[in-house]
């Protein structure tokens, strides 16, 4: 009886750390290639703003950062620099820095959700037409899955 029960919580145990692992590299594995540093440096070229992911911001931990520069313009948000991997990020345009979730959650429905962010090293999204930067001044990544803060950049 006893041999039954150690086995079934090692099995657990087993389990348990497989799907932990799954849910943390699956993302990393069918994550589109990264765009070209030329392509996000001609994006930063046209940008209206930058600002810059940190990794020591308050929720921002050893599996949720961000860091590198953010250049916000007109056709696009771009990313030169990493972001930490995980699953069902989103790209939002706040009207005020927030740095945890705390934070971001009461302002979410003031927010602008931008797109999604597929790729960990550089990234761009495309801005949908006609959004007014000046009404925002930070850049989120928001793990939609977990409702976990990522990431923030204040561009102004």
């Amino acid at each position: 009886m006893k041999k039954t029960l150690l086995l079934l919580a090692s099995h657990a145990l087993v389990a348990i750390l497989g799907f932990g692992a799954g849910v943390y590299f699956l993302p990393i594995l069918i994550a589109p290639p990264a765009p070209e540093v030329s392509e996000v440096s001609a994006l930063a070229s046209k940008a209206q703003f930058t600002g810059r992911f940190r990794r020591e911001l308050a929720g921002s931990d050893a599996l949720h950062w961000g860091e590198g520069t953010v250049s916000v313009g007109p056709d696009a948000i771009s990313l030169m620099g990493r972001l930490a991997p995980g699953p069902d990020y989103k790209l939002y345009l706040s009207p005020s820095f927030v740095q945890t979730e705390a934070e971001f959650l009461p302002l979410k429905d003031r927010m602008l959700r931008v797109g999604d962010v597929k790729t960990f090293e550089n990234f761009v999204v495309s801005m949908p037409p006609g959004v007014d930067l000046a009404a925002y001044n930070t850049v989120v990544v928001w793990c939609e899955t977990f409702k976990e803060f990522i990431s923030a950049a204040q561009y102004r």
